[in-house]
C-alpha cells in the first residue's frame, strides 16, 4: 500500500506551504544548513592533512560514478569565508560542519597537525563574526586511512583513538562552540561501509557488521561523556539516519519484516544510549552482539544526550523475503509503488517525517529532537544565471509543514538543518546528485543561490 494511504497526516496539511511562516515555529527554534568536511573541503593534500578512507576508496575503479573524487570538491577550504556569507545571506543562523579527523591527526593518533586546527579556528571565528552559530560534527564518515589499516571500526582500540581525537577537538574549539554532534549516521557506516561495501572503506560481509556496530555505539556514548566533561554548557547530540517503515501488507510476515527493518534503521543506536540495550526483541540476530560485549559495556553504551539528531529523507515499504537470509526482508522500491520521488529515486513522504518524529518523541529518555538533515536531490541546471528548482522548494515546504504539525502536537522538535548548503561530492554518487541550496559549477567554482535558497531567504527573513 502506498505510504500516502497509510499516513495520518492529511494531504491538505502537507500541500498548503503558503500557510507556514518562520514565526509559527517559535523564537527558540534552530534554523541551519548542514555540510560535511569530505564532501566540500577539497584541499586533500594541503597543510599536512593525512589520507582518509574516502581518498583511498574513490581512487578504486568503479566505486564512484564517473570515476569522480573529492580532491577539490567545492574547495571550501579556500572559499569558506564567501561560502559562509551565503549562509548568512539566506538567513540561516546555524552552520553545521564536520571536522576532518585526518586534518587534525594525519595518522589518526599521535601528533596534532597545528595547521588543521588553525583552519577550523578560522572557520569558527568567521561564523561568529557573521552571527552564525557553529555546530560541530566530530565524525562524518572520513576515518583516517592509517586507522583503517589497523582494523578501523572493527578494532575495539578505536574507542581510545576516537576518545583522544574528541578530547583534542573539545579543547581546541570548546571555548567558542556550544553545539556538538558526536556521530553522523552510524548505521550507514556499519551497513554501507563494512557490510555491503558500497561506501568507504568498501568492506563486504555480514561478519563485519556486529563489531562495527558495537564499537560505534561505544564511541557515541564515550564521545558524549568527554564533551560533557571538557566543554562547559555544551549542547550535545548524535545524529541517526531514520526512515519510517511501512509493511507492504497486513500479513504477519510483512509486519514482522517491518519490525526488523525498524530495529535496524531507527532503533539500533538510540536505544543503547537510552539504556535499553540493542533491539534484539524485534531482530534476534542482534543477540550475537553479546560476543563483543565486555563487562561494563552495557553501562558504557549509555549517555544522556541533550538532543537526538534525526536525519530523514524518505520512508520505506518492506515485505518478507525468503531470499534475504538473516534479515528476511526486502524493500519494495518506490518506483514500483507509483509514488512521487526525487532524482535519487527516494520517495517524497512528508507524512513519514511526521510519523518518525512521533516515534522518537515516544521515548522517555529523549529530551530534544533536532532534524539535523533533510533535503532532496533533483536535476538542476543553470540558465541565464539562475537555477530554477521548484520541486526542491516544494519538498522543503511540505516537510516543514510536517515538522510544524509535530511541534504543535507537543513533540520536542527544536531545530531544522537543510541538507545541504551547496552541491557537493555526494559519496558514491559523485557530483551527479545535487542536494544544495546553492548551485556549484565544479569547473569554475562559481556559486549561484537556487530558487529554493531564495525561498529560505524570504522565509527566514520574514
Amino acid at each position: 500500500m502506498p505510504a500516502n494511504q497509510i499516513c495520518e497526516v492529511s494531504e491538505e496539511e502537507t500541500s498548503s506551504p503558503d500557510k507556514i511562516s518562520r514565526g509559527d515555529f517559535g523564537s527558540d527554534f534552530h534554523w541551519g544548513v548542514a555540510t560535511s568536511a569530505y564532501q566540500i573541503e577539497g584541499a586533500v593534500n594541503t597543510d599536512g592533512r593525512g589520507d582518509c578512507i574516502w581518498d583511498t576508496f574513490s581512487k578504486k575503479k568503479g566505486k564512484i560514478k564517473l570515476g569522480q573524487h573529492a580532491d577539490v570538491a567545492c574547495d571550501f577550504y579556500n572559499h569558506y569565508e564567501s561560502d559562509l556569507e551565503l549562509v548568512r545571506e539566506m538567513g540561516f543562523k546555524e552552520f553545521r560542519f564536520s571536522i576532518s579527523w585526518s586534518r587534525i591527526l594525519p595518522q589518526g593518533t599521535g601528533e596534532v597537525n597545528s595547521k588543521g586546527v588553525a583552519f577550523y579556528n578560522r572557520l569558527i571565528d568567521k561564523c561568529l563574526k557573521l552571527g552564525i552559530e557553529p555546530w560541530i560534527t566530530l565524525y562524518h564518515w572520513d576515518l583516517p586511512q592509517a586507522l583503517e589499516d589497523r582494523g578501523g571500526w572493527k578494532n575495539r582500540e578505536i574507542v581510545k583513538w576516537f576518545s583522544d581525537y574528541t578530547l583534542i577537538c573539545a579543547q581546541a574549539f570548546g571555548d567558542r562552540v556550544r553545539s556538538w554532534i558526536v556521530l553522523n549516521e552510524p548505521m550507514a557506516v556499519a551497513g554501507l561501509g563494512y557490510t555491503t561495501g558500497l561506501h568507504a572503506p568498501g568492506k563486504k560481509g555480514l561478519w563485519n557488521f556486529l563489531p562495527v556496530v558495537h564499537h560505534l555505539a561505544l564511541c557515541q556514548a564515550e564521545g558524549g561523556r568527554i564533551l560533557r566533561a571538557a566543554v562547559p554548557y555544551a549542547y550535545i547530540g548524535t545524529a541517526v539516519s531514520c526512515s519510517y517503515v511501512y509493511p507492504n501488507s497486513g500479513s504477519a510476515a510483512d509486519l514482522r519484516a517491518a519490525k526488523r527493518a525498524d530495529a535496524l534503521m531507527n532503533r539500533l543506536f538510540v536505544e543503547p544510549a537510552l539504556g535499553m540495550g540493542y533491539p534484539a526483541d524485534a531482530f534476534p540476530y542482534l543477540l550475537k552482539l553479546n560476543r563483543y560485549m565486555k563487562p561494563g559495556d552495557l553501562e558504557k553504551l549509555q549517555f544522556d544526550f541533550d538532543f537526538i539528531g534525526l536525519q530523514n529523507y524518505f520512508s520505506v515499504v518492506v515485505r518478507h523475503s525468503y531470499l534475504a537470509p538473516v534479515i528476511w526482508l526486502k524493500e519494495v522500491p518506490a518506483s514500483l509503488r507509483k509514488v512521487e520521488v526525487t532524482s535519487m529515486g527516494w520517495e517524497i513522504d512528508p507524512g513519514g517525517m511526521f510519523k518518525i518524529l512521533q516515534q522518537f518523541s515516544a521515548y522517555q529518555g529523549i529530551r530534544d529532537i533536532v532534524v539535523s538533515e533533510n533535503g532532496a536531490a533533483f536535476e538542476d541546471a543553470e540558465k541565464d544565471g539562475k537555477v530554477e528548482d521548484p520541486e526542491r522548494t516544494r519538498y522543503f515546504q511540505q516537510y516543514l509543514k510536517a515538522i510544524l504539525k509535530a511541534r504543535k502536537e507537543g513533540m520536542r522538535v527544536k531545530g531544522y538543518f537543510a541538507w545541504t548548503l551547496m552541491d557537493n561530492f555526494e559519496w558514491a554518487e559523485g557530483y551527479l546528485a545535487r542536494f544544495g541550496l546553492v548551485f556549484v559549477d565544479f569547473k569554475t567554482q562559481k556559486r549561484i543561490i537556487k530558487n529554493s535558497g531564495n525561498w529560505f531567504k524570504a522565509f527566514l527573513n520574514t
